[in-house]
């Protein structure tokens, strides 16, 4: 390959990509905001919790759910329904205290 200057056809296209490229605001603000991240980003799954907006009837059903399985365990003692129970009530606590939030305004 040469180093020496590019054809004058190829110059002319290169200088129509870096106008074009000037011109996208878009590009240059993700460009001058470009910072290298040296590992996973841990925040993520906090925003994307954070940005979670529940429906009534996914929050009532998380809720039945919970009270079911928190019967079932304390009739029947029986260590899959109490795991169970835990794994959904803090979900279910969680859809309803945003369900909340957004129907207060907040």
């Amino acid at each position: 390959m040469s180093i020496g200057r590019l054809p004058e056809h190829e110059q002319h296209i290169l200088d129509e990509i870096e106008r074009t490229l000037r011109r996208d605001r878009r590009l240059d603000r993700r460009l001058r905001t470009l910072t290298m991240r040296r590992g996973p980003d841990i925040t993520r799954p906090l925003r994307r919790a954070a940005g979670y907006r529940p429906r009534r009837w996914t929050v009532a059903a998380l809720l039945t759910v919970a009270v079911a399985l928190m019967v079932t365990g304390i009739m029947t003692s029986a260590p899959w329904a109490i795991w169970a129970f835990a794994g959904v009530w803090p979900v279910a606590l969680f859809a309803a205290f945003r369900l909340l939030c957004r129907w207060s305004g907040g």
